[in-house]
């Protein structure tokens, strides 16, 4: 029997090479989006010999009841990726709406096809770490207790990225909820990365379309002052490819991943680490990327500081394969999108 693999919200950042990973392994991937029609760059990005293994199913509602009956049909696995992502959002009601009953309505679906073997959730970072909480060390045992808590305090008030966390916190304990209490016959897991970096598949039409969490890079690239570079206090980052890697190993290994969070925490980059690889790497443009003071304000490695560390060991532990270096993921991105830069 073939492998099909759906992945939902295809055209996303990470699931689109979510979808390229499967698809270069020999899955057959269904993809989900809002409408057949925004799907059009990413067919045109994916090789030819691979186009005939990707079918998309539009989905325009993923909390409507029934949303993914006939996405689920024949699938081995499930990798649910469509959930809302910003640091700006004003009313965090829609956007945890979307964010837990989306991943319910999967699940509903889901546990009525006998072929799916494993779910994996696309978490975050942001379900574990809590700003209100004072200690050195974060993993896959921590949960974000506050985001929820504030937006209930605070209600259309609540910061944006407050709002985003919440969403991801309370949707990853919706589906633990969900497993412990109709106990379906797949296997699920949790992928908590932190902020996502690295080549993209589908190439944006202009810089100013530039995925979010890449402008870090983007931004040291074209010249912007270190200080105001990439998205203020973000300094965490993990290769676009491992998060694509890990989900296929779950989907893979479900026996190995099975009630697991995995937290991909890849290296500790602020905008100086970013600046000191690219002017090595481009001295042609050192007259445009600002020098700021070479090797300060990082640890050798790009490994975290240990008064707020984040341990990404279990993944490597579980996978038995260690993080895309990071001068990787700085390099290839730039060649993939300097067209536009």
């Amino acid at each position: 029997m073939s492998k099909i693999a759906l992945i939902t919200g295809i055209n996303g950042y990470i699931a689109a090479r979510t979808a390229l990973t499967f698809l270069q392994a020999g899955y057959l991937v269904r993809g989900t989006a809002r409408s057949l029609s925004s799907t059009a760059p990413l067919l045109a990005a994916i090789p030819a010999d691979l186009i005939s293994n990707l079918e998309i199913v539009e989905v325009p509602d993923i909390t409507s009841p029934g949303a993914f009956d006939k996405a689920v049909k024949g699938v081995t696995t499930i990798a649910h990726l469509a959930s809302p992502v910003s640091l700006s959002f004003t009313d965090p009601e829609p956007v945890l709406k979307a964010a837990v009953e989306g991943a319910l309505r999967v699940l509903e679906s889901a546990i009525t096809e006998p072929s799916v073997q494993s779910f994996i959730f696309m978490s975050s970072v942001a379900a574990i770490t809590d700003s209100e909480v004072k200690k050195e060390r974060f993993d896959e045992t921590d949960w974000n207790d506050s985001a929820e808590r504030v937006v209930r305090e605070l209600g259309d008030k609540t910061p944006g990225h407050v709002i985003y966390f919440a969403s991801k916190t309370a949707a990853e304990r919706a589906v633990w909820k969900f497993r412990d209490e109709q106990k379906p016959g797949f296997k699920i897991a949790a992928v908590n990365p932190v902020f996502v970096a690295g080549p993209p598949v589908v190439v944006p039409e202009s810089k100013e379309k530039i995925h979010g969490t890449t402008k870090l890079i983007s931004d040291v690239y074209s010249g912007v002052e270190l200080a105001k570079a990439g998205i203020p206090g973000a300094s965490s980052y993990v290769d676009v490819r491992d998060v694509a890697r890990v989900i296929l190993f779950g989907a893979e290994n479900p026996d190995k991943v099975d009630g697991e969070r995995f937290l991909l925490s890849g290296y500790h980059v602020p905008a100086q680490a970013v600046a000191d690889i690219l002017r090595e790497r481009y001295p042609e443009r050192n007259e445009v990327i600002e020098r700021g003071e070479p090797g300060k304000g990082y640890e050798e490695g790009y490994g975290y500081p240990k008064e707020r560390f984040l341990d990404g060991s279990k993944v490597v532990r579980v996978t038995g394969e260690g993080y895309t270096p990071w001068e990787k993921t700085v390099v290839d991105f730039v060649e993939s999108v300097k067209a536009i830069l």
